[in-house]
């Protein structure tokens, strides 16, 4: 009879824990939430970025530009040592990524604000088919070279396959800076523009 009474005790008691350990982390989660809703809100009232205009920095590199030659839209063959005295973003993407097709027009604006000064945006298309690539260049009438590269020569050369992706080579021919992820006008202005002016 003891027995049953302290097993019966013992049950309710593990139920009794049980159920406040629930209520527990349900409040805990709650909290999680209410913080981050509150520390958006605070940051956006604030006019500080919010967690969706954050852009990725990129990482600073140094080693030599790669060798690459590609066929361009006009089918006439290119290669990075053509544009050597420039500063070039070689950006990495394809037709059928959202954020690559995301990213192009604000290349493209800063390409058009920058070109002057001896820059150029070098778009290395990943290996969809020529016409479908025209076609989407033409829809955004981008003004600087689209290469086309249907072996992933590019994406070999600096041992990234993740798209989109760009690196930046300076006048020298070396890679400064490389972004795997989209990329927005704030991060173009804060590091590429020091390089356009550095030796210009």
């Amino acid at each position: 009879m003891k027995n049953t009474k302290k097993y019966k005790q013992r049950k309710k008691y593990h139920q009794k824990s049980k159920t406040s350990a629930i209520i527990g982390m349900g409040l805990v989660l709650l909290g999680i939430v209410l913080f981050l809703v509150l520390s958006n809100n605070s940051a956006t009232s604030a006019g500080l970025p919010s967690a969706e205009d954050i852009s990725l920095v990129p990482a600073q590199v140094n080693f030599p530009a790669p060798q690459l030659i590609l066929e361009n839209l006009d089918g006439e063959t290119q290669s990075l040592t053509d544009f050597q005295g420039e500063i070039v973003l070689v950006n990495n993407w394809a037709t059928w990524c959202p954020p690559c097709k995301a990213e192009m027009p604000t290349l493209k604006k800063y390409h058009d604000i920058h070109a002057a000064e001896g820059f150029t945006v070098i778009a290395v298309e990943a290996g969809d088919e020529k016409e479908e690539v025209l076609e989407f260049a033409n829809s955004l009438s981008l003004t600087f070279p689209v290469w086309l590269d249907p072996n992933g020569d590019s994406l070999n050369a600096i041992r990234n396959g993740s798209l989109p992706n760009s690196y930046v080579i300076d006048r020298t021919g070396t890679v400064r800076y490389a972004w795997t992820g989209e990329v927005n006008m704030a991060m173009l202005e804060k590091f590429i523009t020091p390089l356009i002016t550095e030796n210009n």
